[in-house]
């Protein structure tokens, strides 16, 4: 299917409920406290109290019923406080994920040695960013890019969601179209769009408006597209050397808004999905909670009379450490003289039980245990009580894990094709097996203790035990360790057979 053609809107209209949430959920995750306000209409009003749309109905009214809807007073600073929650919880999805990086096993060796050159750290941080992508806005695309001038291997590249138009067929991924905005001046707009097929990819540059595609022109014309036309063919495409598409598409977890949607069903649901409202209202505890602290700063009132001029123009002030005062010639009144304290209570335990239920709630709905986050309190615990402890974060995890495993295999395979085809590897391109690690160390001590009482029991070789010690150590390794604690144990004798002692 060719790129599209005609001046047609963009980004596509069936795609705007989905982009929509996006928007919503990476508002939240920006954590900036004026995207909030603009994406719910809170900011000031100048005099106005009340916005009219906040009595209205369907979206626009319930946007603004929200806490971050609510205006600023006339004259008054803004005073809200965010707690950037969401930033949080799509951190820790990512770190569940990729805290470690995860294993690829091929069976061909010359594939494994080039397999092992380009998945380096820079794999693992794109892997990391794109499982945190994923969280926020409910699905990531991995795709294999290279450039001559820069390295001398491709390497996998995240794009995000709401940048892109996939075409799903039977739950899987056929095609998508990645875009990008390269220039804008004077109400035109410049996208490049870059479609991905079977085989190929298919590159165009459009002059259009914000919401319509516009016209094609040729790559040439703008420098940001320049370096693909002497790429591409006469048709405007190239062929990625992968017979199969190229992009892997990784949803973050099952759509719940538009199951029934079969165009958008296959997007992916975001952590952040149901649980806005829980943290609007955290935002807004928080924000009652500081007006308390600054509320609650003593204040203290003096009569007019204390007051020492500074001038004219200059206003009045008063000395609180001043020790004598000049006599008053004034008429005798009951409290005149008097010295009013103000001061407010904090409700400090209030607020806290609130907000911290408040959190419970929202990592609860998001899928994740109190103590992924550290709410658990710092006592030092096995990896076994570690595991019983995030059982909830443990299950979500191995829920993405599911998602995450065929989608990488795939973008390997699909890496280690684009590697042979255009920088001439004696690779062999073939789907790996991906195995995670584990992101609960067992305790040190505990293991040692384990292997002791099994070594004394007799009921593990010292094969196995070294294996048990040192999961991560390959054959070649756990065989070096066992033979060295044969030796330094008088163990390493010769096999009588062999050394011809028995007749």
């Amino acid at each position: 299917m060719p790129l599209p053609t005609g001046n047609i809107a963009w980004p596509p209209p069936h795609l705007k409920p989905a982009l929509d949430s996006m928007h919503t959920w990476d508002t939240w995750w920006s954590g900036d406290p004026d995207r909030l306000e603009s994406l719910y209409g809170g900011g000031a009003l100048g005099g106005i109290d009340v916005k009219p749309y906040q009595f209205a109905g369907g979206v626009v009214g319930k946007l603004a019923r929200w806490w971050w809807g609510t205006p600023t007073g006339d004259g008054e600073r803004r005073t809200k406080v965010h707690v950037p929650i969401a930033g949080d919880l799509c951190a820790g999805s990512a770190d569940l994920l990729f805290s470690e990086p995860p294993k690829f096993t091929v069976d061909d060796e010359p594939t494994t040695k080039r397999l092992d050159e380009l998945v380096d750290d820079g794999m693992l941080a794109t892997l990391q960013t794109a499982a945190e992508v994923g969280a926020a806005l409910g699905g990531v695309y991995l795709r294999p890019v290279y450039d001559k001038g820069i390295a001398d291997r491709p390497w996998l590249d995240a794009v995000h969601a709401d940048r892109a138009v996939p075409e799903f067929a039977w739950g899987r991924l056929a095609a998508v179209t990645f875009w990008r905005i390269v220039h804008e001046e004077d109400g035109q707009v410049w996208r490049h769009l870059e479609r991905h097929e079977s085989g190929r990819i298919l590159h165009g540059l459009y002059q259009g408006t914000a919401g319509k595609l516009g016209r094609t022109v040729p790559l040439e014309d703008h420098p940001a597209t320049a370096g693909l036309a002497a790429v591409v063919n006469e048709e405007s495409f190239v062929e990625t050397g992968y017979d199969g598409l190229d992009v892997a598409h990784v949803p973050n977890q099952l759509s719940r808004k538009w199951r029934s949607n079969a165009a958008l069903k296959d997007f992916g649901r975001s952590d952040l999905d149901g649980v806005e409202t829980l943290m609007d209202q955290l935002d807004e505890t928080y924000s009652s909670w500081m007006r308390d602290i600054r509320l609650g700063k003593g204040r203290i009132i003096v009569p007019e009379s204390y007051l020492q001029s500074g001038g004219p123009g200059r206003g009045a002030s008063w000395n609180p450490d001043r020790e004598a005062y000049a006599g008053v010639n004034m008429l005798s009144r009951g409290d005149g003289m008097a010295l009013t304290v103000a001061q407010f209570a904090i409700r400090v335990n209030e607020h806290r039980e609130t907000a911290e239920d408040l959190v419970n709630q929202i990592l609860r709905s998001a899928g994740y245990s109190n103590q992924t986050f550290g709410l658990g309190g710092d006592v030092a615990v096995t990896a076994t009580e570690v595991v019983s402890k995030e059982r909830r974060s443990m299950t979500t995890r191995g829920r993405k894990i599911l998602r995450w495993r065929p989608a990488l295999a795939h973008a390997i395979e699909a890496l280690l094709a684009v590697d042979q085809a255009v920088f001439g590897g004696q690779t062999k391109p073939q789907r790996p097996t991906v195995e995670f690690e584990d992101s609960v160390q067992e305790d040190p001590l505990a293991l040692a203790n384990t292997v002791d009482v099994l070594r004394r029991a007799q009921a593990a070789s010292t094969d196995t035990l070294v294996r048990m010690a040192h999961p991560e150590w390959d054959d070649t390794m756990v065989q070096a360790e066992v033979d060295r604690i044969r030796q330094e144990q008088g163990m390493a004798v010769e096999d009588p057979m062999q050394a011809g002692l028995l007749p």
